[in-house]
């Protein structure tokens, strides 16, 4: 017997917004079925048993596509079910993932595993901010500890207004995209792409934001009041075996501390300038540790369990500087930013390249421009549409000094990339001006802060190398914070690398040009931001970007005039729609003929667009000048120059352009009477002819005695039937106009 579902719902946003619990997926932790609109998903929390041989806390989040959700069946002809989650749902997982992650409790190793599964898409709403709020409720409902709830909402903007809840079309003709989930007073996760947003815009956008959000905390508050389960305890033992096992940690855990509250200054003796100086530091202390609990007799086992403790003493210890004497481990000022460079132009046979630099965070970006045919088909639940200009982010594990095999890009490369594609998209130029594909590839040769950002600024330096007319450059910085929340204290700082990147701090990444704001994301490892620090953290970016724009334009401060020598050219024009299946040919024959003949790619778009794309200019002039003479109207009049393609009775047929003939009637071959075809012209011969009729069915009737100061031959001697005219009837049922008799 199925369960009767209870369903607790709200007016939100002009939509009713419905959280169903009880009935489904009734074994997970936590489970309900959340409904904005006509998107439904169903969302699950489930937490397995503790890991002790593990020191992080290993939650996975998965967002899940559903393709009869949007009534479709997957495009591909040999794949119809769907398999690896689509970079779209890659994105959504990672969005719940940052929002929900920093409100576990620290002390947890249990596996927790949350699933967003979309059972229904009205193509409107989009699935993520409902699947955010279904984790939140999930979780919250569950035995799993978590210090929710949150909400999230997203916000667009249109003619100076803000719009909650925006649909994908409201989005699209607005200037901004932003999520933001936390709660009233807190901040936790921040994703937005804007069209160049001014800072105090941006910043008005989040309030309104943080404003909407106690509705549906409120409405989470009341599932749980119904259906709430106890909350387990991750700090008590699970038997008495457990217990003595987790008072011996905990007496290590306070040798270590004493240990170290005699290496306070270890990390700030001298300012520790490089990545590898930091390194070797922290290195030292962890040995030394080591050390001292081997002279107390511990063994090898709990020594490890102890590094831990080292580690969370040096995020102190780092956040204690920071907010008590503004020192920061390198030695920089709180708003100082790394040493920078920049150079273009580094690799000999791309469009274009660009080598980016902010301390030991070193990105090679290069650019590739391709046909209009070259555009990425995307097939996802939500939509299938195609994308002209997309970017890639590889990070291998040289560039922060490890060893592991590359199995392609994970969920960081993915994340990573969308964020440094979002943050340029506003600056591209538009498709009718500027019809190529654009790909932008980001190699990641070392990694020590913010990565992403500074693909931002490397793919910007290589975009203009290659001539793509942008808009404005657009450069990005990695914000921080060190923060005391027990007693209210925060130290935002610029530039985030490394160790300052720990417990209690935040990564917020803003990126823009000199006039606004393209894109952001910020996730914390706090339990929220205050107002505060996050309107003091993006002006202080703004500070940092303008100083990073003036540092790229030193090298290159606005596009090359001209494309690279390597890239392809592309001319465009138009013709008659309607002529459009003669360009194509029966089955593609004609237009493979053109591209397989001049070696070039041919884009034709239903208003009658043509796009022809080749390295080979002169190879282009051809296949254009065929296309042209394939679709031009002929009209009466005109004088052209062909071969004669067919000869037959009543006349000859010649090609005036490709593909394109006339006749010749018997007639009009000559200014007196012609015998045989065969007497004036010949196959293959080159003739000139005149246009001088187009008849109601399209047919085009030539004539070369009509052309003028056209010379033939003397006329044959009279024959005996001189006087019958024996010529065929004209084609279009006329009769020849008969010599006069004498």
């Amino acid at each position: 017997m199925i369960k009767k579902s209870q369903e607790f719902s709200i007016a939100f946003a002009g939509r009713s917004l419905t959280i169903s619990v009880g009935q489904l997926a009734q074994q997970a932790g936590g489970s309900c079925l959340v409904r904005f609109g006509d998107t439904v998903a169903l969302c699950t929390a489930t937490m397995g048993e503790v890991r002790d041989e593990i020191d992080y806390f290993p939650l996975s989040v998965e967002f899940e596509e559903r393709m009869y959700a949007a009534g479709r069946i997957k495009g591909s002809r040999f794949i119809k079910r769907e398999g690896r989650p689509t970079d779209e749902a890659i994105l959504s997982g990672r969005l719940i993932d940052r929002a929900v992650r920093p409100l576990f409790p620290e002390a947890l190793r249990n596996d927790v595993t949350i699933v967003a599964t979309v059972f229904s898409h009205d193509q409107e709403n989009d699935a993520d901010i409902p699947s955010l709020i279904g984790a939140s409720c999930a979780l919250a409902i569950s035995d799993i500890p978590w210090n929710g709830p949150i909400a999230a909402v997203r916000i667009g903007r249109r003619d100076g207004k803000f719009i909650l809840m925006p649909t994908y079309a409201e989005v699209g003709a607005g200037d901004l995209d932003l999520v933001v989930a936390g709660t009233p007073d807190k901040t936790l996760m921040v994703e937005a792409g804007a069209s160049c947003v001014p800072e105090e815009v941006m910043l008005e956008a989040i309030k309104f934001a943080l404003g909407s959000l106690s509705p549906v905390i409120d409405l989470i508050n009341q599932v749980v009041k119904v259906v709430g389960k106890k909350k387990f305890d991750p700090t008590l033992p699970k038997n008495e075996e457990d217990r003595v096992k987790r008072e011996e940690l905990v007496a290590i855990h306070e040798k270590t501390l004493a240990f170290l509250a005699t290496k306070q200054d270890v990390l700030f003796a001298e300012p520790l300038k490089s990545k590898a100086d930091r390194k070797a530091a922290v290195g030292r202390l962890k040995r030394e540790v080591q050390e001292h609990l081997t002279e107390l007799g511990i063994g090898k086992d709990n020594r490890r369990r102890a590094e831990e403790v080292v580690d969370g003493f040096i995020d102190s210890e780092v956040t204690r500087q920071i907010l008590d004497k503004k020192i920061r481990a390198d030695g920089r000022g709180i708003e100082d930013i790394r040493d920078l460079g920049s150079l273009v132009g580094i690799m000999p046979r791309t469009h274009g390249s660009a080598l980016f630099q902010r301390g030991s965070t070193q990105v090679l970006s290069t650019v590739t421009l391709g046909s209009p045919g070259m555009e990425q088909t995307l097939d996802t639940m939500e939509y299938q549409t195609k994308k002209r200009y997309f970017h890639h982010y590889n990070f291998p594990s040289y560039s922060v000094g490890e060893t592991r095999p590359s199995r392609g890009p994970g969920r960081r490369e993915i994340g990573h990339g969308a964020l440094a594609e979002r943050a340029l998209m506003a600056v591209l130029p538009e498709r009718e001006p500027f019809p190529y594909t654009i790909r932008v590839v980001s190699e990641v040769l070392g990694s020590n802060g913010s990565s992403s950002m500074g693909a931002t600024c490397g793919s910007t330096l290589a975009l203009m190398d290659a001539g793509v007319p942008i808009k404005a450059p657009v450069a990005g910085i990695a914000m921080g914070v060190a923060s005391d929340e027990k007693n209210n204290r925060y130290q935002v700082i610029t530039d985030l690398q490394d160790l300052e990147d720990g417990a209690g701090g935040m990564d917020f990444k803003i990126a823009g040009t000199r006039d606004g704001i393209t894109a952001m994301q910020m996730d914390t490892k706090t339990s929220g931001l205050p107002w505060s620090v996050v309107e003091q953290t993006v002006h202080q970016a703004h500070a940092a970007r303008l100083k990073i724009l003036d540092s790229m334009a030193e090298v290159i401060a606005t596009p090359r005039p001209d494309l690279s020598q390597y890239a392809p050219r592309i001319v465009s024009f138009m013709i008659n729609p309607e002529r459009i299946r003669d360009v194509i040919g029966p089955g593609g024959k004609m237009i493979n003929e053109i591209i397989a003949t001049h070696n070039v790619q041919i884009d034709i778009e239903d208003t009658g667009l043509v796009m022809v794309t080749s390295i080979n200019p002169d190879s282009m002039e051809k296949a254009v000048t065929w296309i042209k003479q394939l679709t031009r109207e002929v009209t009466v009049g005109e004088i052209f120059e062909g071969p004669v393609t067919r000869i037959l009775d009543f006349g000859a047929f010649v090609e005036i352009m490709p593909k394109v003939e006339g006749l010749v009637h018997v007639s009009e071959l000559a200014p007196y009477r012609v015998r045989a075809v065969e007497d004036m012209v010949k196959i293959g011969q080159m003739v000139k002819v005149t246009v001088y009729e187009i008849d109601s069915m399209g047919r085009v009737n030539l004539s070369m005695k009509r052309v003028p100061g056209a010379v033939f031959p003397p006329p044959p001697a009279a024959g005996a039937d001189e006087g019958r005219d024996s010529r065929p009837p004209r084609r279009d049922g006329g009769s020849p106009p008969r010599r006069p008799h004498n």
